[in-house]
């Protein structure tokens, strides 16, 4: 049985990865959009997509929109691919599994 990827069971950075995973392959969320959704403080959200863009699972983008500095991020093609193993890691994981194989 294989094991869930540590890097994205952590709570905070499984729910980043699932809120991203909903949007369209390319697509940005704003930093302060994700924070709602993940429902965390700015500087415990920054070290986990920092801890996601290290493992090459996130993309970060900071620009200015307008004279106000932005920051977005989306999933990365090995992200997506990723969370795809990892929930179904934890499909197989769930699985009803025969146990008596004698039958």
């Amino acid at each position: 049985m294989q094991n869930p990827d540590e890097i994205i069971h952590q709570p905070v950075r499984l729910k980043i990865m699932a809120a991203l995973n909903t949007l369209e392959a390319g697509h940005w969320l704003e930093f302060v959009v994700l924070r709602s959704i993940v429902d965390t403080t700015d500087g415990n959200l920054g070290a986990h997509i920092s801890t996601l863009e290290t493992a090459g699972y996130v993309k970060v983008s900071k620009d200015f929109a307008g004279k106000k500095p932005r920051t977005r991020v989306k999933l990365s093609p090995q992200g997506r691919e990723a969370f795809g193993q990892y929930v179904a890691t934890l499909h197989a994981i769930l699985a009803p599994q025969d146990l008596d194989s004698s039958n």
